[in-house]
């Protein structure tokens, strides 16, 4: 029998959220509809990348067992660099990393009284918030790691809007 796996919870400090799906599921790489967000950590918020970090080791050093024993040497995850693997200027200075919520898992979303929010223009790509997340390991096709699960979403301001200028059908179309 597999060894059972330990989860580690954390809510971040105050992230900007992009790619933001958290009132309605987005279909993955692998064809499978989950909700998520991307979360991107400032470089300067020392003390809120320390925690993360802290958690992903706790994590995998309390999942050994399930990993056979030992853990990898190897293990895919973690916070990922916004300078080194992105083009966009909005990742400058920032630490990323993806969330995921499986399709029976919808998020809670609030605002920063802890009130629900129900429109879904109001969570979007640029924002700024919180994020409630577990880390969890996966072993699955040779694929090792921990992984991010997202639970809960907190809104804490608005800010530009990320993913290109839009302009409205009258600018775009003539009669």
């Amino acid at each position: 029998m597999a060894a059972k796996s330990v989860r580690t919870k954390l809510v971040t400090n105050k992230v900007r959220l992009s790619f933001v799906n958290v009132f309605e599921p987005a279909e993955t790489l692998n064809g499978v509809l989950k909700y998520s967000t991307m979360v991107l950590i400032p470089k300067s918020d020392k003390e809120g990348v320390a925690r993360f970090n802290k958690a992903f080791e706790d994590t995998k050093q309390a999942n050994a067992a399930f990993f056979g024993g030992s853990v990898p040497k190897l293990l895919k995850g973690g916070l990922r660099d916004g300078d080194a693997e992105k083009e966009d200027p909005e990742f400058v200075g920032h630490y990323f990393f993806n969330a995921y919520a499986n399709i029976d898992r919808k998020p809670g979303v609030v605002d920063a009284e802890v009130n629900p929010i129900l429109d879904k223009n109001e969570v979007y790509s640029g924002c700024y918030g919180r994020v409630s997340i577990d880390l969890f390991p996966y072993d699955t096709a040779g694929a090792r790691g921990i992984a991010v699960g997202l639970n809960n979403v907190q809104k804490l301001e608005d800010g530009e809007r990320l993913g290109g200028a839009s302009t409205s059908a009258a600018t775009d179309f003539a009669a």
